[in-house]
């Protein structure tokens, strides 16, 4: 039995664009989190809907607009730049293993990654790395 090995880079996440839906809809995702806000829900649900969503997402949507690159959000920039470069590394040093990215919150999800890398342990196994790129 052949041993599946494959990496995936974890970051916290970073909103879609930096506009106030996209902003909002990850901070919602965020905030939701009860490892995050440790409060009842019936209590944190209307606060964070009716009070700290509609005033907080246009300001921090505009606080995105000031780091945002052409390329994207900085973070998910640098994240796609460090899975690159592991990637690179561990084949430098004769370790062939898929390495994907998820964040915790948005885009990439932790699921999206999840089934990205098996899709990729599940080609390698049947070999057909060549269709990879």
């Amino acid at each position: 039995m052949t041993t599946k090995t494959g990496i995936l880079l974890v970051n916290l996440g970073t909103p879609a664009a930096p506009t106030t839906a996209a902003v909002k809809a990850f901070l919602s995702q965020f905030l939701h989190d009860q490892r995050v806000v440790d409060l009842p829900r019936y209590l944190w649900c209307p606060l964070l809907h009716f009070i700290i969503l509609p005033t907080r997402s246009p300001r921090v949507a505009k606080l995105y607009q000031q780091v945002w690159t052409e390329q994207g959000s900085p973070l998910m920039v640098i994240s796609l730049q460090q899975r690159a470069a592991l990637e690179q590394e561990l084949k430098r040093e004769g370790v062939e293993v898929p390495v994907e990215l998820a964040m915790t919150y948005g885009s990439p999800s932790m699921e999206d990654g999840w089934q990205a890398l098996v899709m990729l342990l599940l080609l390698a196994e049947q070999g057909l790395e060549a269709v990879l790129g």
